[in-house]
């Protein structure tokens, strides 16, 4: 599912390499960390949310294409953020720049903390505001 939901934005920056996509997953993936996100028994996604220094870090959150767009990523994400912000640690993640995803992550309170040219680093404190919200 990564190689797919990813590969149009790796593309773009020309950084497509269908191994390194999988392998990068592998080395990365937390199974105690991982939810799976089912619609109606079908595999519609997953999302990690793992310990990491000062925060938690939100990573591997995928959704099937014609998932996206229909509010299941807006509801996966309140519900991460409403856990995170009662144990009121900070969430950091990093989206590929030009990602339509960034502007998910800004509604639900997240802020740039750092960039470079292939990705943006964002922050969201425990209990910041969304614009979901309003």
């Amino acid at each position: 599912m990564r190689a797919t939901v990813m590969r149009a934005d790796l593309e773009r920056l020309g950084r497509y390499d269908e191994h390194r996509v999988r392998q990068r997953l592998r080395d990365s993936f937390s199974p105690q960390y991982t939810s799976i996100i089912m619609v109606d028994r079908e595999l519609a996604g997953c999302v990690t949310v793992r310990p990491a220094e000062d925060r938690q870090w939100l990573e591997h959150f995928y959704l099937a294409p014609h998932w996206q767009g229909r509010g299941l990523g807006s509801a996966v994400l309140r519900t991460v953020l409403e856990r995170t912000d009662a144990q009121g640690v900070t969430v950091g993640l990093n989206v590929l720049q030009g990602s339509a995803a960034r502007r998910l992550y800004e509604r639900h309170g997240f802020v740039l903390e750092a960039q470079d040219p292939i990705d943006v680093f964002m922050v969201r404190p425990p209990g910041a505001s969304t614009a979901a919200e309003s």
